[in-house]
């Protein structure tokens, strides 16, 4: 059982050395308990007390790896219900589903889908993550074969998706060392099914109503496995959306351990309509799936569903920003022409897209404002002149260029002559555009094009 935030403060070191970020122990206790902080912040808590407090310091939701090496993916270990007290952490797996009863040429297009349909948007990668294979011919050799293929052809993790413990077991033979995810355990076969998790070091998911999952769960913990994702899809989207809710409340506001781990989802099974599909995964990321199985990642669905995925799983309280320098669009050289704008990411995302469509080989200087677009870190005192022309001067980007001109966002015009004064004589200040959408034209014209 979780430990309260006096029993915490009991064994923390009361010094109150501020050093976690907060006032004093008994505030930092306060937070461990309600699954806010980590145990880790404090730098003197003895390993004595650090054994003690691991049940309280663990976030409320585990946190399941599947996958190895970059190509892992973490789901769970969320710490909030609304994303406005603090940011969720890990995003949504997007899975695609493939089945052995499939045909080579559909297999192969599934994967193509899932190595190929990927976007960048504002500085991040937007792609699905997992191969979600299942058996529907209860044949194990021929799933067997089935995974071994899909093994070989893309380096996403993997999900084994059969009721039979029999048949994962033989599947997992050729894949253990891709840490795939074993799916179907009920509590007639959570036996088996725990002891292939335990053997060959995968997590394992779990299927049922919520009493079936919170005894079966309770079950592996006994026996040593932790890394466990819960299936509590229904018959009606309306009771599965209804026991993602329970399962996470339960977690985060009861701190109930037996249903404190990531979900599955699965929208493939839900409708045969392919556009309303999308729709139901859109709904499962938003409450609170931790993976979702779908049938297609087209482009249409994937970029939807990603970028949904996207706007759920971004800090609200904190702008996307762009890392601050130099970059270079169409191949640049010392006579291209040379940009400055705030590092606000959608601002780098709209400008960016503009220079390549432009076509004109152009640098691009990205100055930290503190993620404020340029009018608002203009007002700010962030993006004037005397903290323009520093950067500009130490950004290294003289050294890439034989000329001293460049181009300042046309909404603040007004700076021009104060930065070119900041900046030197040797300097002379453009002004471009007011709106994005006239880079092309105004790069081409400068261009002679």
């Amino acid at each position: 059982m979780a430990l309260t935030g006096i029993q915490i403060f009991k064994l923390l070191p009361k010094t109150n050395c501020k050093e976690c970020g907060e006032p004093t122990c008994l505030a930092f206790a306060m937070k461990l308990a309600a699954g806010k902080a980590e145990l880790a912040s404090c730098p003197y808590v003895s390993d004595e007390a650090k054994e003690q407090l691991s049940e309280a310091s663990a976030p409320p939701i585990r946190g399941v790896v599947i996958g190895t090496g970059d190509n892992s993916i973490k789901v769970g270990e969320e710490l909030v219900l609304y994303r406005h007290e603090k940011t969720f952490v890990n995003p949504t797996a997007i899975a695609i589903l493939i089945e052995d009863s499939m045909s080579d040429d559909e297999i192969k297009g599934k994967i193509d889908q899932l190595n190929n349909n990927t976007y960048e948007r504002v500085g991040l990668i937007l792609k699905a993550h997992l191969a979600a294979l299942r058996c529907k011919s209860g044949d194990a050799a021929k799933f067997k074969a089935l995974v071994e293929k899909v093994s070989g052809m893309t380096s996403d993790g993997l999900i084994l998706i059969s009721d039979s413990a029999d048949v994962i077991k033989e599947a997992v033979s050729v894949c253990a060392d891709k840490k795939p995810l074993i799916c179907g355990a009920t509590k007639d076969t959570a036996d088996a099914f725990a002891a292939i998790a335990k053997e060959s070091k995968v997590p394992v998911a779990i299927k049922g109503s919520i009493d079936d999952v919170i005894e079966i769960t309770q079950k592996m913990t006994a026996a040593g496995i932790k890394d466990i994702v819960i299936d509590a899809d229904e018959a009606s989207y309306k009771d599965t959306i209804k026991n993602q809710i329970i399962i996470r409340r339960a977690a985060l506001k009861k701190k109930f351990r037996p249903l404190g781990f990531p979900t599955i989802s699965f929208a493939c099974d839900m409708t045969d309509d392919k556009l309303f599909e999308t729709t139901l995964a859109a709904g499962l990321i938003n409450k609170y799936a931790g993976i979702v199985v779908v049938s297609e990642i087209d482009p249409p669905s994937v970029l939807a569903l990603t970028v949904n995925r996207m706007n759920i799983y971004t800090d609200p309280q904190r702008p996307m920003v762009m890392d601050q320098g130099v970059y270079e669009f169409n191949n640049p050289d010392a006579n291209s022409p040379l940009l400055i704008t705030t590092n606000f990411a959608l601002t780098y995302f709209i400008v960016s897209a503009e220079i390549e469509a432009s076509r004109v080989p152009a640098w691009l200087l990205i100055m930290d404002t503190e993620g404020m677009s340029v009018l608002t870190a203009w007002s700010a005192g962030k993006f004037v002149a005397d903290a323009m022309a520093p950067f500009v001067l130490k950004s290294g980007i003289s050294d890439k260029l034989g000329h001293k001109n460049i181009i300042i966002p046309g909404y603040v015009a007004q700076l021009s002559g104060e930065f070119q004064e900041e900046l030197g004589s040797e300097w002379e200040v453009a002004v471009g555009p007011r709106e994005a959408g006239d880079i092309p034209k105004y790069l081409r014209k400068l261009a002679g094009i």
